[in-house]
C-alpha cells in the first residue's frame, strides 16, 4: 500500500512541475511576442526580435516534432541574411553566430542550396557558405 501512495505522490509532483514549467514557457513566449510587436525586446532591434521568435519557437517544440512552415521560412530568411552579411562561414560558425544548434540549420541550408540562393566552397566539415 505504501508503495502506491509514494508512486501517486511522485506523479502528482511531476505533474505540478510540468504545469508550472508550461506556464513559464507560455509567459516567456507571450512576453517575447509582446516585445517583438512593440519593438522593445532585449536586443532592441528588429533582427533580434526575429531571432528571439525563432529561438522561442524552437524551445516550445517537443523533441522530435516538426517545425511549422512559417518557422522554417523565418529561419531560412534569417540564415540567408546572416550569410549575406557574413560570407564564408562554416556550419558550426553559423550556428554559434546565430545561437542555434547546427542540426536546426541543416534543413534551411539544404533549402537555400536547392533554391540556388547559396553556393558552397569546400567539402564536409570545411564547407563554407556564400550567398549568390
Amino acid at each position: 500500500m505504501a508503495n502506491t501512495d509514494v508512486n501517486q505522490e511522485i506523479r502528482v509532483r511531476i505533474q505540478s512541475f510540468v504545469d508550472e514549467l508550461s506556464e513559464l514557457v507560455k509567459q516567456a513566449t507571450l512576453e517575447s511576442v509582446q516585445a517583438a510587436l512593440q519593438g522593445t525586446n532585449g536586443a532592441s532591434t528588429r533582427k533580434g526580435g526575429r531571432r528571439a521568435a525563432v529561438l522561442a519557437s524552437a524551445a516550445r517544440r517537443a523533441k522530435g516534432s516538426k517545425r511549422t512552415a512559417e518557422e522554417l521560412d523565418a529561419l531560412v530568411a534569417m540564415l540567408l541574411r546572416h550569410i549575406q552579411s557574413n560570407p564564408g562561414q562554416r556550419m558550426e560558425q553559423l550556428a554559434a553566430s546565430l545561437d542555434i544548434a547546427s542540426k536546426e540549420l541543416t534543413l534551411p541550408i539544404k533549402k537555400l542550396l536547392q533554391e540556388n540562393r547559396l553556393r558552397t566552397k569546400g567539402q564536409k566539415r570545411a564547407t563554407a557558405y556564400f550567398a549568390r
